[in-house]
């Protein structure tokens, strides 16, 4: 009995101009310092201040948190991982090392399985 091949999924859900991946959208530090500050005014509801900004209402909440947690003078940055630039040597080295033991680990399990085929 041979086995069926199923569809991909291309194949059955067809792909769309119009389904692009959104790209992740940026805001400059003036932005975000103005958008709390709008915030703080009083003027309008957080809400139509999020709608008009075009950005979710929870991120002017952590913006203006994040600006009453640091300095004036430092720079509003996402908490994710820290710019190459400003890594030490050494923990630029520990992250080549563990992308190098990845990809090692990935090869002898690539062997195993050619070693096996063959037999």
């Amino acid at each position: 009995m041979k086995k069926k091949q199923l569809p991909s999924k291309r194949e059955i859900i067809p792909t769309s101009p119009e389904s692009t991946p959104k790209l992740r959208a940026t805001f400059t530090d003036a932005f975000k310092r103005d958008a709390v500050a709008r915030l703080r005014a009083g003027n309008q509801s957080a809400t139509d201040l999020a709608v008009e900004l075009g950005l979710r209402r929870n991120q002017l909440y952590k913006w203006a948190k994040k600006l009453d947690e640091q300095s004036l003078e430092e720079a509003l940055r996402s908490p994710g991982r820290p710019p190459t630039g400003n890594l030490s040597e050494i923990e630029q080295l520990r992250r080549d090392l563990a992308s190098a033991q990845e990809e090692l680990a990935i090869l002898k399990k690539l062997d195993a399985y050619l070693t096996r085929l063959k037999k």
